[in-house]
């Protein structure tokens, strides 16, 4: 009943489908219709041409994640299982979001509003990387894809880290490398779509330069 009680309070806050209720009220535009279908905060921000619409939507979406973990903490303070489970739970809701026909966001913003409060090492390992790449490739949805894969690898090669900065501490290493391999499959999974599009232009730049 306990992980029952966390996982509803995780789907219902990332259920909130914040980009597709803000761009509706605000501009009437229907953003899983427009620009990449995304509803995360980088579509409503191209879509909108507002930097307001797009740091609105990003910090909502944070909250999400932010507030699953600190109402199950509320519930269960010692448990690092209980506001893993609400905030897996948050982001799934959010990616695949059951008011819109299960359309949603990529899941970053609301797995690192909840990560900064138990798991802080894994947003702060993702922007190191993130702005290495970025910088290097100026390129946002490469940095993203990259710094998913090279998050989890380092966090697979960091387990004493892991442990000393999760809150509450975990009974075992392996619920904080389960809990953090499932949050960066999900997102993954999200950025599938656009890998692929990286891939396609890719093989079209060769075969341009090879003419």
């Amino acid at each position: 009943m306990d992980y029952l009680i966390c996982a509803v309070i995780g789907y219902l806050l990332g259920s909130i489908p914040t980009g597709y209720l803000i761009l509706k009220r605000e501009k009437g535009i229907d953003i899983t219709q427009t620009g990449s279908h995304n509803v995360g905060a980088l579509n409503a921000l191209e879509v909108s041409n507002s930097k307001t619409i797009g740091f609105l939507v990003l910090i909502i979406d944070a909250l999400k994640g932010l507030l699953s973990v600190y109402f199950s903490l509320l519930f269960f303070p010692y448990n690092f299982a209980m506001p893993a489970i609400a905030l897996i739970f948050a982001v799934f809701s959010h990616c695949f979001n059951p008011w819109i026909g299960f359309k949603g966001g990529r899941g970053l913003a609301t797995a690192a509003g909840g990560t900064i409060l138990i798991f802080p090492v894994l947003p702060v390992y993702w922007i190191i990387i993130w702005v290495i790449l970025y910088v290097l490739k100026k390129n946002v949805l490469f940095s993203n894809i990259s710094a998913i894969i090279i998050t989890f690898i380092t966090i697979l090669l960091s387990e004493e880290l892991d442990y000393r900065y999760s809150f509450p501490h975990s009974n075992s290493v392996s619920i904080i490398l389960f809990f953090a391999s499932v949050l960066l499959m999900m997102i993954f999974i999200k950025h599938i779509e656009p890998l692929n599009e990286i891939i396609q232009n890719y093989k079209s730049n060769r075969r341009e330069n090879a003419k």
